[in-house]
């Protein structure tokens, strides 16, 4: 992820969009507690997370009280950064009705997103140092698909395709439907050239015929450590993309002989949102 934490094309209108949904469906026609305050009084208020995590979700945080207005965010640390249980990583200082009435949707944000890209960077650190790359998939949760994304590049890892649009992913419902690997490879050069091919494969049979035509890239779905190995020399040209159920320990003993891609659902749909607490004074 740059440096800067520029967000990446495919957020687009979303943020504001999630924001606006998010804050409709928590609001109402009102929050009924916060009307109990002054409507002009001031406060300062602080972010802090209660366990270890990686920062994400700064700018749908941001989004929040812009669009609540009269709240002002200081941020001490950034998207992708390491926090420690006890760390207070934002002041909020303006009107207290707005902070109160926004603390939950920009809790909610922060927790999910920071949920992924702490999953993300143990994935990333586990294939530190070797010829694996570790991508997410579509498994993501509804409506959060492009927050979901940023936030597993900001923990380290990789995007896959961002949807159905931008790469054809032949898998077996497909192959079954076109009628073999070869005709589905074929239907797609034809239907989208310039756009990349992925096909899944289950067996090494599979995997010959797939390779034979070099899409762009073969997913072996499922394969044993041998069968792994056996693929390294049959894939040809084509980039090689590990899936199926592989945990943390598995990622460490993926085959080191070329570059692997390696697909995981676990970096956004197992996620377990963060504990933050937000506390005026």
């Amino acid at each position: 992820m740059d440096k800067d934490n520029t967000l990446p094309d495919y957020v687009g209108d979303h943020l504001t969009r999630a924001v606006a949904f998010a804050l409709e469906e928590d609001l109402g026609d009102g929050d009924l507690t916060a009307g109990l305050i002054a409507a002009d009084d001031t406060a300062t208020a602080t972010i802090l997370t209660r366990e270890d995590a990686v920062l994400c979700g700064t700018a749908w945080a941001e989004e929040v009280f812009r669009q609540l207005g009269g709240v002002s965010l200081e941020w001490h640390a950034k998207d992708g950064d390491r926090l420690a249980a006890g760390d207070v990583f934002c002041t909020l200082t303006g009107n207290t009705r707005r902070i109160l009435t926004g603390e939950r949707t920009a809790l909610n944000f922060l927790q999910t997103m920071m949920a992924t890209a702490t999953i993300a960077r143990r994935y990333a650190d586990a294939v530190a140092g070797t010829r694996v790359t570790v991508l997410d998939t579509r498994k993501t949760l509804p409506g959060l698909r492009a927050a979901q994304k940023y936030a597993v590049l900001c923990g380290g890892c990789q995007n896959h395709r961002v949807g159905l649009y931008d790469a054809f992913l032949i898998k077996e419902n497909h192959i079954t439907a076109c009628g073999s690997i070869t005709a589905a490879i074929r239907a797609a050069r034809e239907q989208g050239p310039g756009k990349k091919i992925i096909i899944e494969v289950e067996n090494l049979d599979e995997l010959r015929e797939a390779a034979a035509l070099a899409p762009d890239q073969i997913m072996l779905d499922n394969f044993t450590p041998e069968m792994l190995e056996t693929a390294l020399d049959l894939a040809g040209q084509s980039a090689l993309e590990v899936s199926g159920n592989r945990t943390l320990d598995d990622v460490k003993n993926l085959p080191g002989a070329r570059d692997l891609f390696l697909s995981a659902g676990a970096l956004t749909k197992h996620v377990q949102a963060i504990d933050l607490s937000l506390r005026l004074g």
